[in-house]
């Protein structure tokens, strides 16, 4: 399949060093609104859609993670960015670990968010066929209840709002279609070709991508470091904003 020209924001100075951010399955750029002002402070901060989401083109079938990993090589060469930092949520993070396994010459610094180089496939293939056949409305609840812990939920009404509103709004054709690739996605085997300096944010409540996930990616990125999130799920960037800013920029920032 060839590449698509991704939806994609910018923000922060123009010379500054680039920073992409891809989001999770069912979300979009907005995932990352909260950590821009922090992180467009000094980096060129880049959020994309992925493909089949937010306002990317939605191409029909099934998609391969090395669909969206080339999607965003694409993206990089459109920008005119030779080298650039990759972050990601969940499948944002899968993505971005494609990336530096198959282009380690392009990647500078690797944040992976809640993520995973392998998953249940039966999970997903069920996803999939859901989303095919009853659309999102269907998966909604389940989906969302593992993104944030339930006091979070209760606490913050109007965030749900929206977090349901962005997974509704999501296309089924493109969420199905991403199901796909993780279900079919081969990452352990590349993980030992990264070179960038990566750090694996794992959080304590998540039950979608548990600690023991992130465990196992440090265990083959040579240069890898751990940050555990207590009292968070699935989707910290919305739960702890200011904390997984402020994680991200040391990171960066780190010399």
């Amino acid at each position: 399949m060839s590449t698509v020209s991704l939806h994609y924001t910018v923000d922060g100075p123009p010379d500054g060093p680039v920073l992409l951010l891809g989001s999770s399955i069912g979300t979009n750029t907005e995932l990352w609104a909260s950590q821009v002002p922090v992180l467009a402070a000094r980096h060129r901060v880049v959020r994309y859609d992925h493909r089949g989401h937010g306002r990317s083109p939605v191409p029909r079938g099934s998609y391969r993670l090395a669909d969206l990993g080339g999607d965003v090589l694409a993206l990089m060469d459109r920008l005119g960015c030779a080298r650039a930092s990759l972050g990601g949520v969940s499948l944002g993070g899968m993505v971005s670990m494609w990336v530096a396994g198959h282009a380690p010459e392009r990647v500078d610094r690797l944040v992976l968010v809640c993520t995973s180089a392998k998953l249940p496939e039966n999970l997903w293939a069920e996803r999939a066929q859901i989303a095919r056949t009853e659309g999102l409305p269907a998966l909604a609840d389940r989906v969302i209840a593992r993104w944030v812990t339930p006091d979070y939920a209760r606490a913050n009404p109007d965030t749900m709002a929206r977090l349901r509103s962005m997974f509704l709004s999501t296309p089924a054709a493109g969420y199905a279609a991403c199901c796909d690739a993780i279900r079919t996605m081969e990452l352990e085997p590349v993980l030992s070709r990264i070179e960038a300096s990566t750090l694996v944010v794992a959080c304590l409540e998540d039950e979608a991508t548990p600690p023991e996930h992130a465990r196992r990616i440090l265990a083959d990125i040579p240069r890898s470091r751990l940050a555990l999130v207590a009292g968070a799920a699935h989707l910290p960037t919305v739960s702890h904003p200011e904390l997984i800013a402020q994680l991200v920029k040391d990171f960066l920032d780190d010399s």
